[in-house]
């Protein structure tokens, strides 16, 4: 484990922790999930970011995307190693066309901005999709309301606790 890791929870009690990462895990113990947290002071905005941080493949990163179909808000949780093919979406959730959602929309969706959007924890339960690459790991890490902040979970939590639909909406 690298040694740049912090867990949540120690520097909670000193404030240290963000409103976002305590909704997330509010969020995570009404989903019966006990999240490890991990803040990373260099960030982990990006995919490569995240794992370089972890210690893991870009293919375990789970990037939470919101998409605008049709003007409803989707979430695409998508292999750090993969993109998003707009028109696959799209098909998938049965509209007329699909971009992704402006940071705003992003936040007015979720709750939670741009690059530490976790995969629950929303306003309001969101249509899922989850790329079918995130499904082959054992263990796999998500944003925890933070750009900072993950935590790890294995794929049948992620499916159990967003009801996301296995699609093959990535580019390729």
């Amino acid at each position: 484990m690298p040694a740049s890791w912090l867990p949540a929870y120690e520097a909670g009690r000193a404030g240290a922790v963000s409103g976002a990462i305590d909704r997330f895990l509010e969020s995570a113990r009404i989903e019966g999930l006990e999240p490890d947290v991990r803040r990373f002071p260099e960030g982990t905005k990006t995919a490569k970011d995240a794992a370089r941080a972890i210690g893991c493949e870009v293919g375990q990163i789970v990037k939470s995307l919101v998409f605008m179909a049709d003007g409803r808000p989707v979430m695409a949780f998508t292999s750090g190693a993969n993109r998003v093919d707009e028109a696959k979406l799209a098909e998938i959730v049965g509209a007329g066309n699909a971009r992704r959602a402006t940071p705003e929309e992003a936040r007015a969706a979720t709750g939670f901005a741009v690059g530490g959007t976790p995969p629950f924890g929303h306003p309001e339960r969101l249509t899922c999709l989850v790329d079918h690459d995130l499904l082959t790991w054992d263990e796999i890490w998500a944003a925890a309301g933070t750009p900072d902040s993950v935590f790890p979970l294995t794929p049948a939590d992620l499916l159990r606790v967003t009801g996301a639909i296995p699609s093959g909406f990535t580019a390729g």
